[in-house]
């Protein structure tokens, strides 16, 4: 029962919350659909954490959605095993790479004042999930090897039976813990992803050239 609410329901309301919340806040706080980009404040540790943390997540998971998408072209892409071993050492690497760019952007909002006093407390439940995310990704390539494999037949074809309405949770309920956290972690920021600073991800940033300009007030207090 626990795992049919955790793999059969949870995962379509993490969805239907990321879809009709997310359309609402559009709708109702357009400007809201913001990185609150804090660059002004400290640029040079920005940098540092920004860059790695953006490139490493944007290719782990793209590669996740090239294997669900395509999942034949890419069980020939890994049928070859040195194909194999370099998917493996290099999702290893972007892992790394993502959990310093994301540390490195977490002490920068803890160590610089000006940061601080400008992040929220949705801003740090939403990094502190995104890091236990990352940790977990690597701890599972780590641990359990040859990810890029047996997440084509077990991850995949669950997801493709929640996409048909027809949830095959035997696919997934069977995984190591670590793997199921995993999973789980994806859809709860999912589901948390309309409260958060995350909805920049789907703005398309042309309309900047002719959305009026943005004031971002962070204290204030009507006057009497």
């Amino acid at each position: 029962m626990f795992d049919l609410l955790l793999f059969a329901v949870f995962p379509y309301v993490a969805v239907v919350l990321a879809v009709v919340v997310g359309i609402y806040r559009y709708y109702t706080d357009q400007f809201s659909y913001s990185s609150f980009s804090s660059q002004f404040l400290e640029n040079r540790t920005l940098f540092w954490g920004s860059v790695p943390w953006h490139y490493g997540i944007l290719i782990i998971l793209s590669a996740h959605l090239l294997a669900l998408l395509f999942p034949k072209s890419w069980a020939v892409l890994i049928g070859v095993p040195i194909r194999l071993y370099l998917l493996e050492i290099t999702g290893l690497a972007l892992a790394l790479v993502t959990i310093v760019g994301l540390g490195c952007l977490i002490l920068r909002r803890l160590r610089n004042p000006r940061v601080f006093v400008v992040t929220s407390a949705m801003d740090w439940v939403l990094l502190g999930l995104l890091l236990a995310q990352v940790v977990l990704g690597f701890s599972v390539a780590l641990f359990y090897r040859w990810g890029a494999d047996w997440y084509l037949y077990t991850a995949v074809p669950w997801l493709v039976s929640l996409a048909k309405f027809n949830p095959q949770i035997q696919y997934v309920t069977a995984l190591p813990l670590l793997v199921k956290l995993h999973i789980i972690g994806a859809f709860l920021i999912l589901a948390l992803f309309p409260f958060t600073r995350l909805v920049h991800v789907v703005a398309v940033p042309i309309v900047y050239l002719w959305r009026p300009v943005q004031v971002v007030i962070w204290n204030w207090k009507k006057r009497s």
